[in-house]
């Protein structure tokens, strides 16, 4: 399986890069984005999720989020958004049903 991965960085510094590239990834048909690379991580990584899931949203798509870093995780709890974000989040650690 193909998926997207937005690199080792997702940062204020690049999230209009990575922003159009999994939109354009989107656009594609790839519905999951690989985070197992991502090392550096800002506000902008959350924003640039919470972009990617509302175009997935709109076009009827179920996007998949794995591999997500603690330290994403981490943002996503303080930004308060796990509740927006959490359905889409592949756990590699809990079984599949």
């Amino acid at each position: 399986m193909i998926m997207f991965q937005p690199g080792a960085s997702l940062t204020f510094d690049n999230a209009k890069t990575a922003l159009d590239a999994g939109l354009q990834a989107i656009a594609g048909g790839q519905t999951d984005i690989d985070f197992s690379s991502l090392v550096t991580v800002d506000s902008a990584a959350v924003a640039t999720m919470l972009a990617w899931q509302r175009i997935a949203v709109s076009k009827a798509v179920s996007l998949s989020f794995r591999n997500i870093p603690a330290n994403l995780l981490s943002l996503i709890s303080l930004y308060d958004v796990t509740a927006l974000i959490a359905p889409n989040i592949v756990r590699a650690d809990l079984p599949h049903h």
